[in-house]
C-alpha cells in the first residue's frame, strides 16, 4: 500500500495522456513532447535524489523518508486536482511549466520512498518482502488507468461526442482527487503500522515490525561502496537497468497509438480518451502478472543472474513491434487491436514485471547480511538509472 500510494503518481500521468493532450492542443511542440518531458523531469529528479540518499546511509531513518514522501505526494495531487478548475484558461506554456514543477516535487517524493522502502525491506533478507514491494508498483500502474477510464465513461455520451469525455474539468478533478485519496490512505496505513509495532519494539522475534527496524537506525551502519556492490550484483544490476531503460519506450508509443476502429462508429471504449488508458491498463495487468510469476519456485530465476540479464536485453525486440500499429491515426500495418493490446502490450508488460522483480529480489541473495540494506538502495538506484536513460531516449520515439 505504501509504494502504491507514491508510485501511483507517475502512472497517473501516463494514463491521463488524453487530458493533457487537450490542455496542450494549442502548442504543437508541447503536444508532441510533453510525455517525454514528464518522463525526463521525473526520472532525472528521481535519480538525483536517490544518488544523494544512497550516500547518506549512516543513521538514516527510512520510515521518516517514507512518511515525508507521502506527505509531498498528497500536496502534489491536491494542487493538480485544483488546477483543473482554477487554471482552465491559462496558456499551454504556463500550464506546462506548472506541470513540470509538480512532476519535479513528486519525483523528489518518489526518490525518498523508493530509497526508504527498498533499503528497509531488503534489510530483512527475505526476498518475498521485496517481491511484495514490486507487486505494489504494478498495482500502482493499474489504479490510475481504471480511474481514467471510469472518469471518461461517467460523462454522458452526448457530451462525450463533443469532446467532454476527454476534456471535462469535473472528470479530471475526480480523477486526480482519487489519487489524493489513495496517497492519504497509504499514509494512514503506514502510521497505523508504525504505532502498532512500536509496542513490540523490544521483541527480537518481530522481523516485520517497523519499529523493530528503527532500533537499528540509530546505530551507525556499515557503509558499503557502490563499486563493491556492483562487483557482487553486476548481472542483476545491469539487468534491472536495461529492463527499465527499454520499458520507457512504451509510454511514448502508447499515448500515440489509437484503435483501428473507425472513430465515427466505434464504441466509446475504442475512442482515444478510453483506448489510450485501456492500453496502459493492459500493459500494467501484464506487469502485475509478471511480478506475481516470481512467487513460483519453479519460475524463480534469482540464482541465474546471467540468464535474467539476457532476458532484459531481448526485450528490445518489442520496440519495433509498435511501428506496426496505428501511430497517430496514420494506419496500422497489422490491422488488429488484439495484436496491439495482447501481443505487444500484455507481453511487454509481463516481461517487465518478471525480469524487474527477479533482479530486485535477487539482491539480498548475493551479498552479506550486513550489506543487504545498502544492496537494496543500490538496486533501487540502478532501476532509476535505467528509467532516466530510457526517458532521455524516449525523445527519439516521440518523433516517430
Amino acid at each position: 500500500m505504501r509504494l502504491t500510494g507514491i508510485l501511483v503518481f507517475r502512472n497517473m500521468f501516463l494514463a491521463a495522456a488524453p487530458y493533457f493532450q487537450s490542455r496542450f492542443s494549442s502548442h504543437e511542440w508541447i503536444l508532441t513532447h510533453f510525455q517525454s518531458a514528464i518522463l525526463t523531469v521525473s526520472t532525472v529528479t528521481n535519480l538525483g535524489s536517490i544518488l544523494l540518499l544512497t550516500h547518506l546511509q549512516r543513521k538514516a531513518s527510512y520510515p521518516k523518508r517514507i512518511i515525508a514522501s507521502l506527505v509531498l505526494n498528497i500536496i502534489c495531487f491536491t494542487l493538480l486536482a485544483l488546477s483543473t478548475t482554477l487554471f482552465r484558461h491559462v496558456s499551454a506554456v504556463s500550464y506546462f511549466v506548472f506541470l513540470m514543477c509538480i512532476v519535479f516535487t513528486a519525483s523528489l517524493a518518489t526518490g525518498l520512498c523508493q530509497n526508504g522502502l527498498f533499503a528497509f525491506v531488503t534489510g530483512f533478507g527475505v526476498s518475498e518482502y521485496t517481491q511484495g514491494i514490486m507487486t505494489g508498483q504494478a498495482i500502482a500502474g493499474i489504479l490510475p488507468c481504471v480511474a481514467q477510464i471510469v472518469s471518461v465513461l461517467s460523462v454522458p455520451e452526448h457530451n462525450a461526442e463533443e469532446g467532454a469525455g476527454q476534456e471535462s474539468p469535473t472528470s479530471a478533478f475526480a480523477y486526480f482527487m482519487t489519487a489524493t485519496g489513495v496517497s492519504a490512505l497509504a499514509l494512514t496505513a503506514f502510521v497505523y503500522l508504525a504505532r502498532r509495532h512500536r509496542k513490540d519494539r523490544m521483541s527480537k522475534q518481530t522481523i516485520e515490525g517497523i519499529e523493530g527496524a528503527e532500533e537499528e537506525e540509530h546505530v551507525e551502519r556499515k557503509v558499503v561502496g557502490m563499486v563493491a556492490l556492483f562487483k557482487k550484483l553486476r548481472w542483476l544490476a545491469m539487468g534491472v537497468f536495461v529492463c527499465f531503460a527499454v520499458t520507457m519506450a512504451f509510454p511514448v508509443f502508447t499515448s500515440k497509438i489509437t484503435s483501428i476502429q473507425p472513430q465515427s462508429t466505434s464504441s466509446r471504449l475504442f475512442k482515444p480518451a478510453c483506448f489510450i488508458p485501456l492500453a496502459f491498463l493492459v500493459w500494467n495487468i501484464g506487469d502485475l502478472a509478471g511480478r506475481l510469476l516470481t512467487l513460483s519456485t519453479k519460475l524463480n530465476m534469482v540464482l541465474y543472474p546471467r540468464f535474467i540479464f539476457l532476458l532484459s536485453v531481448l526485450r528490445v525486440g518489442f520496440i519495433p513491434l509498435y511501428l506496426l500499429c496505428n501511430i497517430g491515426g496514420r494506419g496500422a500495418i497489422v490491422q488488429s487491436d488484439v495484436f496491439y493490446l495482447f501481443v505487444i502490450q500484455f507481453l511487454f508488460g509481463i516481461t517487465n514485471g518478471y525480469v524487474g522483480s527477479t533482479c530486485m529480489m535477487g539482491a539480498s541473495a548475493w551479498v552479506d547480511s550486513e550489506e543487504r540494506e545498502a544492496a537494496g538502495g543500490f538496486m533501487g538506484l540502478m532501476l532509476v538509472w535505467g528509467l532516466t536513460i530510457g526517458s532521455l531516449l524516449s525523445f527519439l520515439a516521440a518523433k516517430v
